[in-house]
């Protein structure tokens, strides 16, 4: 079985005869239709049940040699005038397909079907596919999907499998075309689920296990590698595939201590690192001193990152390190306005976790596998993101940033409260929880208020649209 680099995009190949729709009654109906016409008593329910073969051998059986080509045109013209509204989705299609689309890949139908009619099921039924192949069949299936870049092939036949494992990549199959599961392993598939319906979860699964093993074999050729730690979920998640990688005598982890990075997350980062038995560094940054940071236009995030990397580099350097590693994910790299990624490429750090793939949910998911205790932990960006752009960055104002959350935390103790971020608008703060908690009763409200003017802000009020990760961007746009 091929396994495609993971930066390459996810491509999934799908039969679409039971496997995506339900043929058997549209393709029934055509049988007998064409039938009346030849004079021919078509055994419907056997010539059905196992679609997927080409026409010309499902006629091979009933009609004479030289009768099937014509018959075979005559069927494909009757086809849209009885088979498309009667032909429903298999359970689970729509939601297979959706489960390609939310790891951002493209879905390919590779058919033995004739393409037009094809289309006309997929276009009737609102599959979402980017590409049709048609009058593809066995094998022969596997040029297609390799010119497409599939690395998964889902059908529900024997054949299908076949196509699969020509083209090397991974098949799975659905038990939903007349093919038994006895049958479609024999013949070498690599999966087999009962129906679609549980293709979104072994999609999950498979791509974890995939892009996790893919993290861990980087890192093991690394040598070496010192991680910029900020003790969040990504880079702790990072710091410790290092670790199950190269063990902790080849790690390190490094977390600049500034005005940007608030108290309350030192000692816990400090802990988590240290458990896993590698040195911790704890050296100062002084991105406060560059003057595009304190600027705070939109590429502040660029001064921060530069400053931090031109920080850990020589670090690295002098302890025999071969590389630092950001904690940057395959999210990140998607998410559009990201100056500090540009800094750190440009002074050579790797980005090990988006190099393997794996978004946020996925890191959060192998993080609670591994019993980190970072895997749930709230989104923690830094002091300096809460201050709206234009404003200058200080550290009188990150320092009231960081005790008005605190204030507002304690004033909505006992309410569930996980996101929050007191957003530095120069004479007023905004407020920003989680939409959940929205609106806050009035008296809760107005402690919430309280607590943060308590701190020095002039004004406060509550975002009425709750907690939004990056939502000083908007400005920007």
């Amino acid at each position: 079985m091929q396994e495609t680099p993971s930066t390459e995009p996810l491509v999934v190949g799908f039969d679409l005869d039971m496997t995506l729709i339900d043929t058997v009654p549209g393709f029934a109906r055509v049988l007998v239709a064409l039938g009346g016409e030849l004079g021919v008593d078509f055994p419907v329910e056997q010539m059905t049940s196992k679609l997927g073969p080409p026409l010309d051998l499902l006629l091979a059986d009933h009609l004479a040699e030289e009768r099937i080509p014509s018959a075979s045109d005559r069927f494909r013209e009757l086809y849209p005038d009885h088979a498309i509204e009667s032909v429903p989705a298999l359970p689970g299609a729509h939601d297979a397909l959706a489960a390609v689309r939310r790891h951002r890949g493209r879905v390919v139908v590779v058919t033995g079907k004739f393409p037009a009619n094809a289309r006309r099921h997929v276009d009737h039924l609102g599959l979402d596919v980017d590409h049709l192949e048609g009058w593809v069949w066995g094998v022969g299936k596997a040029d297609a999907l390799r010119r497409e870049g599939a690395s998964i092939y889902v059908g529900d036949h024997v054949h299908d499998v076949e196509g699969a494992l020509a083209a090397g990549v991974t098949s799975v199959s659905v038990l939903t075309g007349g093919c038994t599961r006895e049958e479609l392993l024999a013949a070498g598939t690599h999966v087999v689920l009962d129906d679609l319906a549980d293709f979104p979860a072994w999609l999950d699964a498979h791509l974890l296990e995939r892009r996790v093993g893919a993290l861990l074999a980087d890192l093991e050729q690394r040598g070496s590698v010192l991680v910029a730690y900020s003790g969040g979920a990504d880079s702790a998640f990072l710091l410790a595939a290092a670790v199950r990688a190269l063990g902790p005598e080849r790690v390190a982890a490094a977390t600049g201590y500034s005005d940007s990075l608030p108290q309350v997350e030192r000692d816990p980062a400090r802990t988590f690192a240290e458990s896993l038995g590698v040195d911790v560094l704890t050296p100062q940054t002084h991105e406060m001193e560059r003057e595009g940071y304190r600027a705070n236009a939109g590429d502040r995030c660029f001064f921060c990152k530069a400053e931090l990397l031109d920080v850990l580099t020589p670090i690295a350097a002098e302890r025999g390190i071969a590389h630092v590693a950001t904690g940057t994910n395959a999210d990140d790299a998607v998410a559009g306005f990201r100056p500090g990624i540009r800094a750190a490429a440009e002074r050579g750090a790797i980005t090990p976790l988006r190099d393997a793939g794996l978004t946020k949910d996925q890191i959060r998911a192998a993080s609670q596998a591994w019993g980190l205790p970072t895997w749930d932990k709230p989104a923690a960006a830094c002091l300096s993101s809460r201050v709206a752009y234009g404003i200058e960055v200080t550290p009188h104002r990150l320092a009231r940033v960081e005790r008005a959350e605190a204030a507002v935390r304690a004033a909505l103790a006992g309410t569930g409260l996980l996101n929050l971020r007191v957003r530095d608008l120069g004479g007023r703060a905004s407020i920003e929880i989680d939409a959940a908690l929205l609106p806050l009763a009035p008296a809760l409200e107005a402690a919430v208020l309280d607590a943060a003017r308590a701190i020095g802000f002039p004004d406060a009020a509550v975002d009425a649209r709750g907690f939004r990760s990056g939502s000083l961007n908007d400005a920007l746009r």
